[in-house]
């Protein structure tokens, strides 16, 4: 085990003059809109990069979508915002993907309501899409010791990989977090790592003695590498002495899922999901867990719960009296 807001009103420092209205085929007014808006996202709710984009490319849809009424986004009324809630589902957006959006939608009206650009929240009585119960993909500590032992150490960034792989399984850590994990952050001799998440948000999270064994193994190969003054503080480093992009962490770990003979589809986040599944399997607490993930909601860290409630269910389906009684039966009853 040892491996694993209503809205403020924006402050007159960061608030914004709202446009001058303009016709409906100026596109200049909304697209002071969202600047406003995404600056609003950036400064007083200390939303990532890549958060930002994702916002920014739901109001574009949302934009997209008023252009085809003819009218603003400030005059779209619930009736609009149901039809294009159902042209989500019509462009084969899974019902996951369609809370997502209309969420950005609704923040994005909360705060046009709030800095009375509309006088009120058209999405108020919006309805939201029913998601099914999608349980994540995760791996066993034993798929994750074959994963690590599939890597070619005598490759130069071999030790690299497998050092990449024990730190996201044994920190629980986003891919956003490990790419930019910088050795300001590791504190080896108390074995943790301080690491600031979603919204600035920061926390401490343990790291095993294993996790550090392999960083330190990947030391010798760094060291060799040319780099710049502005990419030393990053830990994990590719060829060319740059910090690594999520795009590498992903080839790199389904490159590395084919040579194991793993054949679940897993991404940086499936070992995120492995590290809570294993913790939570061991016994820990789930307020525990919620921590360690960084998670705002409880609710986000119970699914969880159901994982670990269908490795139960099969435990008990395998290994109980009455069902292995069951299966030898029906084994004698198939032969002839």
């Amino acid at each position: 085990m040892q491996r694993y807001l209503e809205m403020e009103r924006m402050t007159d420092t960061y608030k914004t003059d709202k446009p001058p209205i303009a016709p409906a085929e100026d596109d200049g007014y909304t697209k002071s809109l969202k600047q406003n808006y995404l600056r609003y996202l950036k400064l007083q709710r200390s939303m990532s990069p890549n958060t930002l984009d994702a916002y920014g490319r739901d109001l574009d849809r949302l934009i997209a979508f008023a252009a085809t009424q003819t009218k603003r986004v400030t005059e779209l009324q619930l009736s609009d915002l149901q039809q294009f809630a159902a042209t989500l589902h019509d462009d084969g957006i899974g019902p996951r993907s369609q809370g997502r959006i209309l969420s950005g939608v609704r923040s994005f009206y909360r705060y046009l309501e709030m800095d009375g650009y509309v006088s009120d929240d058209p999405t108020e009585l919006l309805e939201w899409p029913v998601k099914s119960q999608h349980l994540p993909e995760f791996l066993t500590p034993q798929e994750v010791d074959r994963l690590e032992d599939s890597i070619d150490l005598s490759k130069p960034e071999g030790h690299r990989n497998r050092a990449i792989i024990e730190v996201l399984f044994s920190c629980g850590l986003r891919v956003s977090e490990l790419v930019n994990l910088q050795w300001s952050q590791l504190y080896e001799d108390e074995q943790y790592v301080r690491i600031m998440g979603k919204g600035n948000k920061e926390r401490l999270v343990p790291i095993s003695q294993r996790a550090l064994k392999e960083i330190g193994n990947y030391l010798p190969w760094r060291n060799t590498l040319k780099i710049a003054p502005s990419e030393e503080p990053y830990i994990f480093l590719n060829r060319r002495g740059k910090h690594l992009t999520r795009t590498m962490i992903l080839i790199m770990l389904k490159r590395q899922a084919e040579e194991a003979g793993i054949t679940k589809t897993i991404s940086p986040h499936t070992l995120r999901h492995s590290f809570a599944t294993a913790l939570l399997e061991g016994g820990a607490d789930l307020r525990v867990i919620q921590a360690l993930l960084g998670h705002e909601s409880i609710g986000t860290t119970e699914i969880y719960t159901h994982l670990s409630m269908q490795t139960l269910r099969q435990e008990v389906l395998n290994h109980h009296p009455r069902n292995m009684m069951h299966k030898s039966v029906g084994n004698l009853e198939e032969k002839p």
